[in-house]
């Protein structure tokens, strides 16, 4: 935890508060109003911070301040959005519950989780009933592991390939299995981050 004053921690909290909730940032009147003190004061305070890199000032904008300091940017929620199959495809079907994982999810694009069902990318380390962490993507590079849609709506986890004559390899990691090749798939996601619980 950086060493800020408690003003200084208050004010960042405010201004991290009021852009959650207003999608932009306060004025100078405005925090000194929720401080109570002139807007010459707060001025010094975020000039302040400015100084120690927790924030910095746009230079044409009145709510040009942005946080720089990680710990008082907005956290971006994953939920679990329902199950996949790592065995053969099953319906696509979305059941919401929360799921608090902040330090396994990357803070760049937008992510969701999946609840594995099925042994065929057990291979690569992924387990029936571990959690993959997908970023939410409608392409992917051959070798990946993607969310992929087939068929009806039918949703599998597999490593990608894109073939010469157009066509797409959904490749297992299960020496047991075939892949699958399609004609066309949808990507929904690609994997990257695995959680088990032991």
């Amino acid at each position: 935890m950086k060493a800020y004053t408690k003003k200084q921690r208050a004010i960042l909290e405010f201004i991290a508060a009021y852009q959650a909730s207003h999608s932009v940032s306060p004025t100078l009147e405005e925090i000194g109003t929720e401080f109570g003190v002139h807007r010459v004061t707060i001025f010094q305070h975020v000039s302040a911070l400015e100084r120690r890199g927790a924030i910095r000032r746009g230079t044409q904008l009145a709510r040009g301040l942005e946080i720089l300091d990680a710990d008082f940017l907005p956290q971006h929620p994953v939920q679990i959005v329902g199950t996949i199959a790592a065995g053969r495809p099953l319906a696509a079907i979305e059941t919401p519950e929360a799921l608090d994982i902040d330090e396994y999810v990357p803070q760049d694009g937008d992510h969701y989780a999946l609840r594995v069902r099925g042994d065929s990318m057990v291979e690569d380390g992924i387990c029936d009933g571990d959690l993959v962490i997908c970023r939410k993507a409608t392409g992917a590079r051959n070798g990946q592991v993607v969310v992929a849609i087939v068929g009806d709506e039918e949703a599998t986890l597999k490593r990608f390939y894109k073939l010469a004559n157009g066509r797409v390899r959904l490749e297992p990691a299960n020496a047991r299995l075939r892949p699958v090749v399609v004609e066309k798939c949808e990507v929904r996601g690609v994997v990257v981050s695995v959680i088990r619980r032991v």
